[in-house]
């Protein structure tokens, strides 16, 4: 399973949470959730190129990684499996959730967070091929996670650089491939001041189910989950 980590094992949980992390992100961002969530088996998704998977092949294609992930979560389908996208990792999550429900596996609730509706005609590309290293540094740090602060060491920006670019230029080359609308219900959170995606768009993700869709809002901008993680509505799915 070497997409995989378990942060907290918790094999008697009845349900499966898995934590698909934002751009340049790592499984370690959901460290916290795991102590917190108890009434899950939290597991977060480690992309190539970081951290223990550093000396892995960068990722360039999101839906050819979504399914590598569908395929390392086999022994993990005797138990529901809720799934939690941030950012980019909501990208992932959805395709995720297309391959579990057309292999007949029952997703029992889809949470995207801080992204805009895969289908959205604005999820356009700005470039990150072309841009500078400090251009995407900017970016991270304008977008407030805590990757940003791998750059303020040279030597850390230098390791990190290559994977944060991959993530951004597959991110971008992303396009949806329309298809059967997902079945299972499916919940947006978003950052009241989130200049990323704002509400209004995130809620176009109700086109892309045909079950029960709902939309929560929570104090912060695009990483509100750092101050206000939603641990409230992720319990009341367990």
């Amino acid at each position: 399973m070497t997409w995989l980590r378990s942060l907290q094992p918790r094999p008697e949980a009845a349900a499966v949470l898995l934590c698909f992390p934002h751009a340049a992100g790592s499984a370690s961002f959901f460290r916290p959730w795991a102590r917190e969530l108890t009434g899950f088996d939290v597991h977060a998704v480690q992309y190539p190129g970081r951290a223990d998977r550093f000396a892995d092949d960068l990722p360039t294609d999101l839906v050819a990684m979504a399914k590598g992930l569908r395929e390392s979560l086999e022994p993990l389908t005797d138990r529901p499996i809720v799934l939690f996208g941030h950012s980019m990792g909501a990208i992932v999550a959805y395709e995720v959730a297309r391959l579990l429900e057309t292999t007949g596996v029952d997703v029992p609730h889809l949470v995207v967070s801080g992204a805009r509706a895969a289908h959205d005609p604005e999820f356009a590309p700005v470039g990150a091929a072309q841009r500078s290293d400090e251009s995407i540094m900017r970016s991270l740090a304008k977008l407030g996670g805590t990757e940003a602060e791998l750059f303020s060491d040279p030597l850390l920006a230098e390791l990190a650089m290559p994977y944060v670019r991959a993530d951004f230029v597959m991110f971008e080359n992303y396009r949806h491939v329309p298809g059967d609308p997902l079945r299972c219900p499916t919940t947006t959170v978003n950052g009241t001041g989130d200049g990323h995606c704002s509400p209004d768009r995130a809620r176009r993700w109700a086109e892309l189910t045909s079950g029960a869709f709902d939309a929560l809002t929570l104090p912060g901008e695009h990483f509100y989950l750092i101050g206000h993680p939603p641990y409230e509505l992720l319990r009341s799915l367990g």
